[in-house]
């Protein structure tokens, strides 16, 4: 794993990090630097993402297998439907990015610290928000924000970071739509990073690196879709159309 002193890039600028095939045993390609936004969405192009507690240098992974979701094989199941016709939540996208990731930082998690998504993470991905390439989620309950997810837009591609609900089936009713947003806006597959039991049950698959790395580099192709999204992307329209 090499270490490396990163320079602090701008959002129009590049860094060629190190091959995703250089990785080690767990995933890591490099170690080091700064969250700035050339240095993200340069990591992004490259197939890569940070993942690092306080007090540790950033970690740069590229995991192999790594956990997807083609938006074409999103499963919904019918408990899922009836949760729908329900109507309980109301649905909004990028109204309240900086509470969502708070949230999603804040929140207890079986079996793994929550501590990764640092003051900085914070920081880095606010700006990258603010710059159009953040997109959240939020999923409300009698006015009250309790689920909700966000991640990186690139090309025909969405990179899920973290998502968290405080009531059942909030954040999952929140991605549900979403993922049927992105296959009405032609996204070609959602990166979910690593296996969780929560997605696959949503259609979520473990692919080789080197096919990540083929749906990547054909994605990127496609314009992105910078911006805010509130007025692109319509969350209740899709679950009037799931229930009919």
């Amino acid at each position: 794993m090499a270490d490396i002193l990163f320079p602090y890039l701008g959002v129009d600028e590049f860094f060629r990090f190190p091959d995703t095939e250089s990785a080690d045993e767990y995933g890591i390609v490099a170690a080091g630097g700064n969250l700035s936004p050339g240095m993200l969405l340069s990591a992004y192009r490259q197939g890569l993402f940070p993942w690092y507690s306080e007090g540790e240098p950033i970690l740069w992974w590229s995991p192999d297998p790594r956990f997807v979701l083609f938006p074409d094989n999103l499963h919904i199941s019918r408990s899922m439907i009836r949760t729908f016709k329900r109507n309980r939540f109301r649905y909004t996208i990028d109204t309240s990015f900086e509470k969502v990731i708070r949230e999603c930082g804040a929140v207890e998690r079986k079996g793994q610290d929550a501590t990764w998504i640092t003051g900085d993470m914070i920081e880095g991905y606010v700006t990258l928000f603010k710059l159009g390439f953040v997109h959240s989620v939020e999923v409300w309950l009698d006015g009250e924000l309790v689920g909700g997810l966000y991640g990186v837009s690139l090309g025909s591609l969405f990179f899920g970071e973290s998502m968290f609900h405080l009531v059942p089936d909030a954040s999952k009713a929140g991605y549900i739509l979403f993922v049927r947003a992105l296959q009405r806006h032609r996204f070609t597959l959602v990166d979910c990073q690593v296996f969780t039991p929560h997605l696959a049950s949503l259609g979520a698959q473990n692919i080789s690196r080197t096919e990540f790395m083929k749906n990547l580099k054909k994605g990127l192709k496609r314009n992105t879709l910078s911006g805010r999204w509130s007025g692109l992307i319509d969350l209740e329209q899709e679950r009037i159309n799931i229930t009919g």
